[in-house]
């Protein structure tokens, strides 16, 4: 080859490879969400002050943010939030108990998961508000009504998720166990729990968002003294900003108890392959 010959950096193929490709530039998730939070915050001040929708039943943000500062400085607010975290916590507690060791029993037993397949598809689809009577009954206008409503709620989601995990476990996996002669202890140990966690944490995720749910509903329909019945009496008293304000609030208490949620089964689920793709991406 020539000096003439030579590719030069006019030339397509000389640029195509001495010219590295120029990479798009991909914003990350936090910063859309982030920009995305943004413009609904100004979308929610902008629409009634242009009229689009009436100030009546629909006020400004800075109005709802004005309202909660002045909430926020009662005890009233700081009671109620106490009485919501109170329900919600202790009763996502017994079900998260109740449904990991009820789970794990019922799914190792074929037996036991057969008999009661037909009671467990009975009683899930029965919604908790429909307890409401039954609560009050027993325990009056307590917080042992809302935990009621909130164990029974969020157990189901806890209960089916470790069912599916065992039920997942390789066949294989059980035979070598069998042929291995490992006790019970030793076959939940190292073959059930591994294979079930997963699932297991993906039942404490979905159970916290429905607990914090039926923590809060308990009070909006009489039966707790948190948040929700904050919400209820600010609504009759016609404060329609501080309605917004507290509905707002427990939107980001929820957030929140994800944001949890999601880290401790990151924490925990380290090991497991699925986590390690999501870092990876």
């Amino acid at each position: 080859m020539t000096a003439t010959d030579a590719p030069t950096l006019d030339t397509p193929d000389a640029q195509a490879g001495l010219v590295p490709a120029r990479r798009r530039f991909t914003p990350p998730s936090s910063a859309l969400g982030l920009l995305g939070l943004v413009g609904f915050a100004v979308l929610l001040e902008v629409l009634p002050r242009t009229g689009i929708v009436s100030r009546d039943y629909f006020p400004p943000l800075s109005a709802m943010v004005t309202a909660m500062v002045d909430e926020v400085q009662t005890a009233g607010f700081w009671d109620a939030m106490t009485e919501t975290l109170l329900g919600w916590g202790i009763g996502l507690g017994i079900s998260l108990v109740a449904g990991i060791a009820l789970g794990l029993l019922l799914g190792s037993v074929e037996v036991l998961r057969r008999y009661t397949a037909s009671t467990i598809e009975f009683l899930r689809p029965v919604p908790s508000v429909a307890l409401i009577p039954l609560a009050v009954l027993l325990f009056g206008f307590q917080l042992q009504s809302t935990l009621l409503l909130v164990i029974y709620a969020s157990f189901w989601q806890v209960l089916i998720q470790v069912l599916y995990g065992v039920q997942d476990v390789d066949p294989v996996a059980r035979e070598t166990a069998r042929s291995y002669q490992l006790g019970p202890v030793a076959r939940l140990r190292y073959l059930i729990w591994p294979t079930a966690l997963p699932y297991v944490m993906t039942g404490v995720r979905l159970a916290a968002a429905v607990a914090l749910i039926l923590a809060v509903t308990a009070g909006l329909v009489g039966v707790g003294r948190g948040l929700g019945a904050e919400i209820a009496v600010a609504q009759s008293s016609g404060a329609v900003p501080l309605v917004y304000g507290l509905v707002i609030t427990t939107g980001l208490l929820g957030v929140v108890i994800n944001l949890l949620a999601r880290a401790l089964e990151r924490r925990t689920l380290s090991w497991h392959s699925s986590m390690r793709a999501d870092i990876g991406g």
